[in-house]
């Protein structure tokens, strides 16, 4: 389990309460199956005119930046109202957060450069994931 532990040392390291229900917030969308998963989320992202940034979440380098307008264009008015609903804030709080948060999730699920492929194991994982800092 060498890679869950290092996703959950480099995302759960000194986060407060608040941080881990954005943490668990970003993994529901990440293993959201009606948006095709972490593989669907990159996707969307790509077609959002964002491929350079969010690819470079996915490869071995250096994470780019992204913007909360940048999250919200992709991710939509009602996606971000739901989300900013289920953590008790703002959409622009949320949006904000999200992008801080995603491109390091990201980044920490696919250490290999690529979106890893297969959803159940994905599912596994983040469900192990979500089992060690919240359980």
């Amino acid at each position: 389990m060498g890679l869950l532990d290092s996703v959950v040392g480099a995302l759960a390291g000194g986060q407060s309460g608040g941080n881990n229900a954005l943490l668990e917030t970003v993994l529901q969308l990440i293993n959201n199956p009606q948006t095709g998963g972490l593989a669907g989320l990159v996707q969307s992202f790509q077609q959002g005119g964002l491929a350079e940034i969010v690819n470079s979440w996915v490869s071995t380098g250096a994470n780019l930046p992204i913007s909360p307008e940048q999250i919200q264009r992709v991710l939509g008015n009602s996606s971000l109202q739901g989300l900013a609903a289920q953590l008790g804030v703002s959409p622009e709080q949320a949006s904000g957060s999200l992008a801080d948060l995603l491109p390091q999730v990201v980044d920490q699920l696919t250490p290999n450069g690529q979106v890893p492929q297969g959803g159940d194991l994905m599912a596994q994982g983040l469900d192990l994931l979500k089992g060690k800092l919240f359980g």
